[in-house]
């Protein structure tokens, strides 16, 4: 894969650098934002339903690990919270369906909570959960590494063979599609690349907390990013679109959502730590670059088409990439990236907040009503600067 000349790389830096500064985001701000999105937070089934979804709140889970990773204070709350989602939301009956709606934005349906099913709808009986596991290895997968991010803060082991348990159930996808590679469901409807990355990254991160079993975790991380880089997923533009065709399993050229440049990072960077192997990274820092380049504004702040209607599921989607330029940045520091953290981090808390919520357009202006996902997903820019400061 070709490298970016640096004249490209240069100009995005000082581009980035020249933005007007903005008051940095501090440790208490984050610490105001984690105590309002656990207003959210349901303890009776540890999850964060009714004000966000399923995979969401895996994804609040994570925020939550790495902000308390550098933070005392959140870590030790964040035990408890741990604890209670690994107990209760196993149990908790949940029925949903999804689909992948215009542009390539999926849509999660729930049965007990907005989104609901809408009128006349013809799906099969919602599908449930069972512990962790559902019908949607990529749900699948943001439980996994939410679990791994909770036994880097705790050393829990169950937290680590719960993650492990969900890499099986995913593993057992694995070339079963026309295409290769691992289905978005388990209804066999989709090979995108959000599920792909999942499993890449969930047995990267496993290959380095393993073990024992690390060769066994590597062995499967190498094994799906070979898939991975030659499937056509990543385009000449070195952004990666939402899946492939089916029938012909080229590149779909669907929507290069934040989220899928985002997870490829780290996997990617764990990859490297696994191995040794600073390729990885090489490849990694050529899709984060692309990314900043094709979906920032002119002030270096990141943004996904959909908004200001992103659903209950594009919410998610930046926080993503933030947190994993995060990882990113820690293996091999650039100062575009950091620089990148901030600027989006401090947009955040001068533009897209009213008081302690944090809402979707990250440039501004705040659009009511935020909710976990919102909240959580800019959460992560914000502990990412804070992390890579």
């Amino acid at each position: 894969m070709p490298s970016f000349p640096s004249s490209f790389v240069a100009v995005l830096a000082s581009t980035t650098a020249l933005l007007p500064q903005i008051q940095a985001v501090t440790t208490a701000n984050a610490e105001q934002a984690y105590n309002q999105l656990q207003t959210w937070y349901n303890e009776s089934i540890g999850l964060y339903i009714p004000s966000t979804g399923w995979w969401n709140s895996a994804n609040c889970i994570t925020v939550i690990a790495d902000l308390a990773a550098i933070d005392p204070i959140v870590k030790v709350e964040s035990l408890a919270v741990f604890q209670n989602t690994y107990v209760r939301a196993q149990q908790y009956n949940l029925q949903m369906q999804k689909v992948v709606g215009p542009g390539y934005l999926p849509w999660t349906y729930y049965g007990h909570h907005w989104p609901f099913f809408p009128p006349g709808w013809q799906w099969p009986s919602p599908i449930q959960t069972n512990g962790f596991l559902n019908g949607y290895y990529d749900d699948e997968g943001w439980w996994g590494l939410a679990w791994v991010a909770a036994y880097d803060v705790t050393g829990n082991p169950w937290y680590l063979q719960e993650a492990e348990s969900i890499f099986e159930n995913i593993k057992a996808s694995f070339g079963t599609t026309p295409c290769g590679g691992v289905w978005w469901d388990k209804a066999h409807t989709y090979v995108n690349a959000i599920a792909n990355e999942l499993f890449l990254d969930l047995a990267a991160h496993l290959a380095n907390r393993g073990g024992s079993k690390s060769f066994y975790y590597l062995s499967w991380a190498e094994r799906q990013w070979k898939w991975f880089s030659n499937s056509g997923l990543i385009n000449i533009q070195h952004t990666i679109n939402d899946g492939l065709n089916d029938t012909t399993c080229k590149n779909n050229g669907g929507t290069v959502w934040s989220y899928n440049q985002g997870v490829i990072l780290g996997g990617l960077s764990e990859l490297s730590r696994a191995t040794n192997d600073q390729s990885y990274l090489t490849i990694a820092k050529e899709i984060a670059d692309a990314a900043i380049a094709n979906l920032t504004d002119s002030n270096g702040i990141l943004h996904d088409v959909c908004e200001p209607n992103c659903g209950a599921d594009g919410s998610q989607f930046k926080g993503v990439f933030a947190r994993n330029l995060q990882i990113l940045q820690k293996a091999s520091p650039e100062g575009r990236y950091a620089a990148f953290l901030q600027t989006n981090a401090n947009s955040i808390w001068a533009n897209d907040r009213e008081g302690s919520e944090l809402s979707l357009v990250w440039s501004g202006p705040f659009l009511s009503p935020a909710n976990a996902s919102t909240q959580s997903s800019a959460m992560d820019a914000i502990v990412g600067a804070l992390a890579t400061s």
